[in-house]
């Protein structure tokens, strides 16, 4: 069985067992036992929410910090388009391209690039493939694929099966490198992503172990962004060597990547409840018409994700302004009617996950479970509460027949019992 690296994690010292991450967990891959916040692995999908919502900060994201990056190699930075959202007066995208190579970058290769060229890609897939199988979903965002893969089995056959942006400009900045400079190797050259959420860090930990990986480190955006900064000269106009347009930069906030696309008939959903009610109602065949679905867990897109500095909102709107000056798109991939997409851009989901929501080891017993579950949740008091530190009383039941916690540990259940043998020893 695959073990899939996870790139959120819990510092155990900081964590007051408060809840509130309990709550808001979409997938209720957290407990509190022992008065600690504990995350379950085969359920966490690496959102951020726990990040996001926990006053205590005791839910971090895993990256690589910039002062262990090997610095003597040939470093090409791979920016996300969310990240030219995050400076203030930023009226030029090559004042920040600049900067980066002034930080110790030896090249920049824009995320947004590759994003016009999969939105290509993804046009002629869903052409040739019809509407017989439609909706195609996007898998742009590493979180809606776990997802899917945990809870939403049924519904993996519509994902579109080509490469996210971060993958396609990890290849082609390398081969730009090699190519321009025949004296490296290889070897000689790194690619550096820079994310605004610890999915994507999880996404290229999880690279299945046959397929190479363009993208060898993961920044923050917010451990990079006053390295940026502290590095651009906006008193010098820059050198033009940005390489991408309207359409590759949309691809940062919400309804961007199915905007591109061209086509009315799409729904693009951001925030992982919404995402998660959205997968409901397509799995229920809600949505006949709809041909594109375009989900990101983050709030307002990747613009709003945990590890970006600005608030979403600002983003965008800074973002918009940029685009006013860019052209339309400057990439551009264009297939025959017969020619093939090119298998380096064919993708599979990374790793392969089972359902941690099985039960038992065969069907038998896992009716067998389900019936228990069932008996125990109707001794419950339905509050949902969290005060045995599981988020609702079905999973509490859940935990009980899995061995996991005690039927005793519901407080609300134990008081009741506790006033009952009271009002009995009074009579």
């Amino acid at each position: 069985m695959i073990v899939y690296k996870h790139s959120v994690s819990l510092d155990a010292t900081k964590c007051k067992g408060c809840t509130t991450c309990l709550r808001r967990c979409p997938t209720q891959a957290i407990r509190i036992r022992d008065g600690k916040a504990c995350i379950n692995p085969n359920l966490c999908i690496d959102c951020g929410e726990c990040i996001r919502h926990c006053q205590y900060k005791a839910k971090k994201a895993d990256f690589d910090e910039w002062d262990s990056i090997d610095h003597s190699k040939y470093l090409i930075a791979l920016p996300a388009p969310s990240l030219f959202g995050q400076f203030a007066n930023l009226d030029d995208t090559d004042y920040l391209l600049q900067g980066l190579k002034n930080l110790g970058f030896n090249d920049v290769f824009e995320v947004a690039k590759a994003a016009e060229m999969v939105t290509d890609y993804t046009r002629t897939y869903m052409h040739r493939m019809g509407m017989s199988h439609a909706p195609f979903i996007s898998t742009a965002c590493p979180v809606v694929v776990r997802l899917i893969s945990l809870r939403f089995p049924s519904l993996r056959s519509k994902m579109v099966p080509i490469c996210p942006p971060i993958e396609l400009a990890g290849k082609l900045a390398k081969e730009r490198a090699l190519k321009e400079h025949p004296e490296l190797s290889s070897d000689d050259v790194r690619t550096v992503f820079i994310s605004p959420c610890p999915a994507k860090v999880s996404w290229v930990k999880n690279t299945p172990a046959d397929k190479e990986c363009y993208v060898d480190y993961v920044v923050s955006m917010s451990d990079i962004y006053f390295r940026v900064l502290s590095k651009m000269n906006r008193a010098k106009i820059p050198e033009v060597t940005s390489e991408s347009g309207m359409i590759g930069m949309s691809w940062s906030s919400s309804g961007g990547e199915a905007s591109a696309l061209m086509n009315d008939h799409y729904l693009a959903a951001d925030g992982i409840e919404n995402i998660i009610r959205v997968l409901d109602d397509i799995e229920m065949g809600h949505f006949p018409d709809l041909k594109f679905v375009e989900m990101n867990a983050c709030p307002g897109g990747c613009v709003g994700g945990v590890m970006a500095v600005e608030n979403p909102y600002i983003a965008r709107v800074r973002i918009r302004a940029l685009q006013r000056y860019m052209p339309v798109a400057q990439n551009h991939v264009i297939l025959g009617e017969n020619d093939p997409i090119p298998s380096e851009v064919m993708t599979v989901e990374p790793g392969e996950y089972s359902s941690a929501e099985i039960l038992g080891a065969d069907r038998m017993q896992s009716f067998r479970m389900m019936a228990e579950i069932e008996r125990i949740y109707k001794m419950l008091p339905g509050m949902d509460c969290g005060s045995c530190g599981a988020p609702t009383c079905r999973a509490h039941a859940e935990d009980v027949v899995r061995g996991e916690s005690k039927l005793d540990d519901c407080v609300i259940r134990m008081r009741e019992i506790l006033r009952e043998i009271e009002r009995d020893d009074g009579k």
